[in-house]
């Protein structure tokens, strides 16, 4: 199966401000999440639930005004989930360059019309890129362990 990338592609609109006067973390999020969730019923062919997403760091603002660029795709599979890498840029109308504004890693779970999970298609990386992402997804995985068994306690 084909691991072809979803992005979207817009221009940030003045309800997306924030009170500094640019894009609302908040909705960069929506996005994400709007994206990844694209990419994870493409790829599932069936609904999918957001499970997980982490490591969102805003390296610089998104203008209001600026085209914003989103790019998803698959970098690991598990039974029922799917790890989503997602890149968000922005530029300039007047520019031709995006650049890097945030990444993060968010996770779907595929589920059934009864809510209970259900297979998804294995993803199997090719390119060298393909399987330091899935490398990289997995390091992800395996930290998040350790951080849900730290947090027991306190649940």
């Amino acid at each position: 199966m084909e691991n072809k990338p979803v992005t979207f592609q817009f221009i940030s609109e003045p309800t997306d401000v924030n009170f500094g006067g640019n894009v609302h973390g908040g909705s960069v999020m929506k996005w994400i999440d709007q994206v990844g969730y694209a990419c994870a019923s493409n790829w599932s062919g069936t609904y999918c639930v957001t499970v997980y997403v982490g490591g969102i760091r805003f390296y610089k603002p998104i203008k209001i005004g600026e085209i914003v660029k989103l790019e998803s795709k698959v970098i690991f599979t598990g039974n029922s989930s799917m790890h989503i890498s997602i890149d968000v840029f922005s530029r300039n109308v007047k520019e031709k360059k995006f650049e890097k504004r945030t990444h993060c890693i968010i996770v779907f779970v595929a589920v059934d019309e009864n809510g209970k999970s259900v297979e998804v298609p294995k993803w199997i990386p090719v390119t060298e890129k393909e399987i330091q992402m899935e490398q990289y997804a997995i390091k992800l995985k395996d930290l998040r362990k350790n951080i849900e068994d730290e947090m027991k306690p306190f649940l």
